[in-house]
């Protein structure tokens, strides 16, 4: 099995042409996002010199209340009163901070500082976005025979509260409400034998690539409407989840473009596989009605001291990787400059899937993570792991737990990964930016500042996510 580490994306020399030069405004903007984030630099630089016995001592004890407040999450025995500890140090860590007044201007500064040059850079490369999805989508008419597949118990009730249905019929869409005995699947080929030319489905993400699957197999286009919980297949191809009536509009006069599609064991995934620690909650009863108390009740037993290790073995690109308690194997690769951009992909049409282990062993581990997490890199950390790989196996030695697209399974190991590149032909409406946050978001590292310099000078930045086979 060939894997790669990620590469990094960027626009060759031969679509630098094709973008032109940027306009006026973006110069502007690229020059004031280098002098705010020069001028936050030296600032704080002066501000830490100054008050260097604060920050060192701040940093001690947000260190410990971070150690603490993982003993509390992972231990039954030491909950409550290395909860206690671990909040009053963060406590600490904040009277700290403000010291003498100076620590809390440092951090005001900081955080002014990052939102401007953040937001500037922002606005100095939405001119190149656009041009690049300009290239990315192109128009198709109106469907003549559209199908739309219904989950009225998705997202809280989105299909009945919201009126898809009716919304449906009156854009000339045939609905189909699903019951709970439904075979999603069959309705669909259903639908493909009466002479549907767009399938469509309002629901969650595993009822998502239970369609996406039929209208591949078929060559039809599919249309996402983002009645679920999370939709983050609709996130990542552009489609604004807050409005699900407005997605039916893809079946009018719309834009087109494929993405891939991953498999795993002969289940289509639109987003990812999740094994480990996530899918074992998953999978447990009362998860859906009570997260947040599942999540707290399991952790000590698949994180805390007394946790067996897990048995899972997967193939990284420096040998195998034994023992992690996540592994995350995903239809493209995830943003990985923050964990928080893990909800995005810059693409979905990259012929790759995306891998990621992660591995916790002890409280200092936390600290490591948090830290690097802080700067925007962790995946610095030693026990993080990420790269794209086209196939990929995991074994084990009994029935593994998984969260497919969201959805608990079951399988017997090995499982098989694969990725179907250009498989699926999606369509949005007009309207619809088609770009996902992890591709429109400005990272403040360097390969940044120095694609925004070439800005200034007038030339496209270079970290615009292209497409593969030389477009954009």
């Amino acid at each position: 099995m060939a894997t790669d580490r990620p590469e990094r994306l960027s626009v060759p020399a031969a679509v630098h042409s094709r973008l032109g030069a940027p306009p006026l405004g973006a110069r502007i903007a690229a020059g004031g996002a280098l002098a705010v984030t020069g001028a936050t630099v030296v600032v704080l630089a002066v501000l830490t010199a100054q008050n260097l016995v604060y920050f060192v001592g701040a940093i001690v004890t947000a260190t410990l209340g971070i150690s603490a407040l993982w003993i509390a999450a992972t231990n039954h025995r030491f909950r409550w009163w290395t909860t206690t500890v671990g909040v009053v140090l963060v406590v600490g860590t904040v009277v700290i901070l403000v010291g003498d007044g100076r620590g809390i201007v440092a951090v005001a500064i900081a955080i002014f500082g990052i939102a401007a040059a953040w937001s500037l850079g922002t606005v100095a490369l939405r001119w190149e976005v656009r041009r690049v999805l300009d290239t990315r989508w192109h128009p198709v008419p109106g469907t003549r025979h559209g199908v739309i597949f219904m989950n009225p118990r998705s997202g809280s009730g989105k299909v009945t509260k919201l009126n898809l249905a009716d919304e449906s019929r009156r854009r000339g869409i045939e609905p189909v409400l699903l019951q709970r005995q439904d075979d999603l699947r069959l309705l669909a080929e259903a639908a493909v034998n009466r002479g549907a030319d767009a399938l469509g489905m309002a629901g969650g993400d595993g009822s998502q690539a239970v369609v996406a699957a039929v209208a591949a197999a078929y060559g039809l286009p599919f249309v996402c409407v983002p009645a679920g919980t999370r939709n983050h297949f609709a996130l990542d191809i552009g489609i604004d989840r807050n409005d699900p009536v407005r997605a039916l509009d893809a079946f009018g006069p719309a834009r087109e473009t494929t993405v891939d599609l991953g498999e795993v064991n002969g289940e289509v995934f639109v987003n990812n596989v999740s094994l480990g620690v996530y899918a074992s909650i998953v999978a447990t009863t009362g998860y859906r009605e009570a997260k947040r108390r599942t999540v707290a009740e399991m952790l000590p037993d698949l994180l805390g001291p007394d946790a067996p290790p897990t048995e899972l073995t997967v193939d990284g690109p420096d040998g195998p990787i034994v023992g992690a308690q996540v592994i995350q194997v995903s239809n493209n690769p995830y943003t990985l400059s923050s964990l928080s951009g893990f909800g995005s992909r810059p693409r979905v049409n990259m012929g790759t899937l995306g891998v990621a282990t992660l591995s916790i062993e002890r409280p200092i581990d936390v600290n490591r993570l948090v830290a690097l997490e802080l700067a925007g890199h962790p995946e610095h950390y030693e026990g993080w792991r990420q790269w794209t790989a086209r196939e990929l196996e995991v074994r084990g030695t009994h029935p593994v737990a998984a969260a497919v697209d969201g959805e608990a399974r079951s399988w017997v190991t090995p499982l098989h990964f694969t990725i179907h590149p250009a498989a699926l032909r999606v369509r949005i409406g007009r309207g619809q930016s088609g770009a996902s946050p992890a591709f429109q978001w400005t990272p403040l590292k360097v390969s940044t500042l120095l694609g925004l310099s070439r800005i200034v000078r007038g030339r496209p930045s270079g970290i615009v996510a292209a497409e593969p086979g030389g477009g954009t």
